[in-house]
C-alpha cells in the first residue's frame, strides 16, 4: 500500500508540472469554458491509454521496459520505433522544464549580468542541483518527491487562496479568439498529463503488481486534474485576456506569466507565491520524467552491451537537454509543443497497437481496458490527429498558439 500512495504520488508530482505552467499561456486565446473541455477531454484519453499498458504489462517480466514491449509484439523494428519515440519524448520534456526552470529561477536571483547570461546560468543550476537526485535511485526520487509535492501542494492552495478574490466573472467568460486555437493547443496540454514514460519504472517499483499499478494510474491522474481545473478557475479569472497578451508579446516565458499575474493582482507577494510554486510544480515534473528517461538510457546501454557507469548515463541523460536550453533560453512552448508530438505517438499509437495483438494473442488475461475495439480505434485516430496538429500550423491550416 504504501509503495502504491507513492507511486500515486509519482504519477501525480510528474504530472502537476510544466505542462500545467504551460496552459495559461497556451490558453490565454481560447477562454475559461473550452479550456475546460479540453482538459476533460484529454484527461480521459490519457488515462485510458496509461491503463492499455498496464493492460500489456501482464505479458512480461516486471523489470522489462518499453522496448522490450514493443519488441514482444512488432520485433525489433518495434523495439527501435518504441525507443526513438520515447527518447524523443524525454528528452524534450526534460528541455522544457529545464528552460522553463530557468525562466523562474532566474527571477530569483541577482540581475548581476545580462538576462540570457542569468537564464543560462539558471539552467546549469536548476540541472546540477536536481539531476544529481536522479543518480540516487527511484526510491530517492520517491521521498524527495514526496517532500516537494506536500510543499508544492501547500504553495498551490496558498495561491488559489491569494488570487481567488480577484477573479472576475467578466474574465472567466472571454470566449476564444479563434476556436481553432483548441485544436491548435491540443499538442501542448498533451503533455499535462504525460506521466507515460514513468510507467516502466512505477512497474518495477511495484514488483508488476497489476493492481497496484491500475490504482496508481487512476488516483495519480485524477488529482491533477482537480488541480488544473481549479489553477485554470484562479489564472483566467484574474487575467484579463488582453492584457496578458500583451505581456507575453514581450515575453512569452513562465516569468511572464508571473509577470502578468503580479501585474494585475497589484500585489508583489502573490507573485513571489506564484513563482515558487511555478518552481516546485517544475522540480517534481522534471524529477519523474528525468527518472524515467535516465532508466531508458540505461535499459539501451544494457541493451546494446555498452559498458557504462551511472555517470555516463547521467551525462546522456542531462547534457543534450541542458544544451538545448542554454542556447534556447526561451524554449519552453516550442519544447513543449514537439514533446506533445512525440507524446501522441508514444502514449497513444504505440499501447493501442500492442493492446490490439495483446487482445489477439491472449483473449484470456485477467485485466482488459474497457471500451474494446471500438474504443482502440477511436482513441487512435485520436491520437493520430494531435500528432498531425504541428504541421497544420506550420502549412497555415491552423493558427499558432498564443504565447
Amino acid at each position: 500500500m504504501n509503495k502504491m500512495i507513492g507511486s500515486s504520488l509519482i504519477v501525480a508530482g510528474t504530472t502537476i508540472g510544466g505542462g500545467m505552467l504551460a496552459m495559461p499561456l497556451t490558453s490565454a486565446g481560447i477562454g475559461f469554458g473550452f479550456t475546460i473541455f479540453l482538459l476533460i477531454a484529454l484527461w480521459a484519453l490519457l488515462t485510458y491509454s496509461a491503463l492499455l499498458f498496464v493492460e500489456v504489462y501482464q505479458t512480461v517480466e516486471s523489470d522489462a521496459g518499453i522496448g522490450t514491449l514493443a519488441e514482444k509484439f512488432f520485433g525489433k523494428s518495434g523495439r527501435v520505433f518504441a525507443t526513438s519515440i520515447l527518447l524523443i519524448f524525454l528528452y524534450a520534456l526534460v528541455s522544457a522544464y529545464i528552460s522553463g526552470g530557468s525562466a523562474i529561477f532566474a527571477g530569483l536571483l541577482p540581475h548581476l549580468a545580462t538576462n540570457t547570461f542569468m537564464l543560462q546560468l539558471s539552467g546549469v543550476l536548476f540541472t546540477l542541483i536536481f539531476g544529481g537526485i536522479i543518480f540516487l535511485g527511484t526510491s530517492t526520487v520517491d521521498r524527495v518527491n514526496r517532500l516537494i509535492l506536500s510543499l508544492k501542494f501547500s504553495f498551490f492552495a496558498l495561491v488559489l487562496l491569494l488570487l481567488l478574490p480577484n477573479i472576475t466573472w467578466q474574465n472567466l467568460m472571454e470566449i476564444p479568439l479563434n476556436n481553432a486555437l483548441l485544436i491548435s493547443a491540443s499538442p501542448i496540454f498533451f503533455t499535462a498529463f504525460g506521466f507515460h514514460g514513468s510507467i516502466p519504472s512505477l512497474n518495477r517499483y511495484l514488483k508488476g503488481n497489476t493492481s497496484a499499478l491500475r490504482l496508481a494510474i487512476l488516483i495519480g491522474t485524477l488529482i491533477p486534474l482537480i488541480a488544473y481545473i481549479l489553477w485554470q478557475f484562479a489564472t483566467h479569472g484574474v487575467l484579463n485576456q488582453s492584457a496578458f497578451l500583451q505581456i507575453l508579446d514581450k515575453d512569452p516565458t513562465l516569468n511572464g506569466l508571473v509577470v502578468a499575474i503580479t501585474q494585475s493582482t497589484g500585489s508583489q507577494t502573490i507573485g513571489i507565491v506564484v513563482r515558487l510554486f511555478s518552481a516546485l510544480a517544475l522540480i517534481t515534473s522534471f524529477l519523474g520524467v528525468a527518472l524515467g528517461l535516465f532508466e531508458t538510457l540505461e535499459d539501451l546501454f544494457k541493451r546494446m552491451k555498452i559498458s557504462h557507469s551511472r555517470k555516463a548515463v547521467g551525462l546522456a541523460t542531462f547534457v543534450p537537454p541542458l544544451a538545448f536550453a542554454l542556447f534556447f533560453p526561451q524554449g519552453f512552448i516550442l519544447a513543449l509543443g514537439y514533446a506533445g508530438q512525440m507524446f501522441a505517438c508514444y502514449a497513444i499509437v504505440l499501447p493501442v497497437a500492442m493492446a490490439w495483438k495483446l487482445r489477439n494473442q491472449y483473449p484470456n488475461l485477467n485485466y482488459q481496458v474497457i471500451g474494446g475495439k471500438p474504443a482502440l480505434i477511436i482513441t487512435l485516430i485520436i491520437g493520430i490527429s494531435i500528432a498531425c496538429v504541428p504541421f497544420l500550423i506550420q502549412a497555415g491550416y491552423l493558427p499558432s498558439v498564443i504565447g
